[in-house]
């Protein structure tokens, strides 16, 4: 059985890749775990745009504090707090992860707005990573910002991240634009080699006994992926683009509803994390044993197979289907 797939240029032996799993990824021995289970590449937890700008200011502070009475106390660097791992322990992770593993490295960067923090790229690409994941995870509550300022954002921060390398870079976005289509044109056009739908949203909470705002990590559901599988089976063979699904995929048969719709890989999260990292073998077996009962001889006979363009009603992935969803639903109760 052939499981080979072709993501962001890179020829992959799986299109299962472990994506962002910190702190799963944080560990060079979980990295090996992952290659020996299957994956065909992995992506690594996120270098945040506020670490970057934290680190240069502390930095810079450091740098300037007392200059005026005492230069020779100028010779420590600050230690920062807030994360999991510095900026030069995350480019120090990359390059010991090509050293102990031979599957492509995906490093992850992951900010809002454009700035200088950007041309870390070009040190993501120094260190080894194979290709680069830009997560946009962007909440504008400017009432002053049109949607179309919005949508420019994410050019201009893609379009900064291109200028500074020459390895292949994948955008993860939202599903929240007026015109998802349009979007995913317009970052094709300005140079996205792959586009990683969707990025969630942690919504906080509030804890009502401190008086606190709070994080709150929900694990995604199977429910997760209808979004992602939907998008991707409209777009697919509209651009000349690369998909990554992600959201949702828990088992074999998920990841090859994804890879029917027309995605080049299924990225794996919230399984491993309630499963464990040799769960990426069980949904690999999963995926060859229907491919076997179904006479599928490898990945890319099945890619885009569902997708809107093959589809033979193409109003299935549209209004269409919302009016049949409704109609077709039959209540075990009819309440009076």
């Amino acid at each position: 059985m052939n499981l080979t797939t072709n993501y962001l240029g890179l020829e992959l032996r799986s299109p299962l890749i472990p994506s962002a799993a910190a702190p799963l990824t944080e560990n060079i021995d979980n990295l090996k775990r992952m290659e020996d289970a299957g994956a065909g590449a992995v992506v690594l937890h996120s270098l945040f745009e506020e670490q970057i700008r934290q680190e240069r200011f502390e930095l810079e502070h450091h740098l300037t504090y007392g200059t005026d009475s005492f230069a020779e106390s100028l010779t420590y660097f600050p230690e920062p707090e807030i994360f999991h791992v510095g900026t030069q322990e995350y480019l120090n992770h990359i390059s010991n992860a090509k050293d102990m593993v031979d599957i492509p490295i995906i490093a992850s960067l992951n900010g809002s707005t454009v700035g200088g923090w950007v041309k870390y790229a070009k040190e993501i690409e120094l260190a080894g990573a194979d290709a680069l994941e830009l997560n946009v995870y962007y909440v504008p509550t400017n009432m002053e910002m049109s949607g179309a300022q919005v949508e420019q954002n994410y050019i201009d921060i893609l379009r900064a991240v291109k200028s500074e390398v020459r390895i292949p870079v994948a955008i993860k976005l939202s599903p929240f634009f007026s015109n998802m289509a349009n979007m995913a044109k317009q970052l094709t056009e300005a140079g996205a080699d792959a586009l990683v739908l969707f990025n969630r949203f942690y919504q906080p909470d509030i804890n009502i006994e401190e008086l606190e705002v709070q994080p709150n990590v929900l694990l995604s559901t199977p429910q997760a992926m209808r979004l992602p599988l939907r998008w991707i089976a409209i777009l697919y063979g509209r651009l000349e683009v690369d998909f990554a699904a992600t959201s949702g995929i828990q088992k074999g048969q998920d990841a090859i509803k994804m890879l029917m719709v027309g995605a080049n890989a299924t990225m794996l999260c919230s399984v491993l994390l309630r499963h464990g990292i040799e769960h990426i073998s069980v949904i690999e077996k999963e995926m060859i044993h229907w491919m076997e009962e179904h006479e599928y001889e490898s990945v890319k006979q099945m890619q885009g197979s569902m997708s809107q363009l093959n589809c033979p009603d193409e109003s299935a992935f549209e209004r269409a289907q919302y009016m049949r969803a409704v109609n077709s639903y039959k209540p075990e109760r009819i309440l009076v």
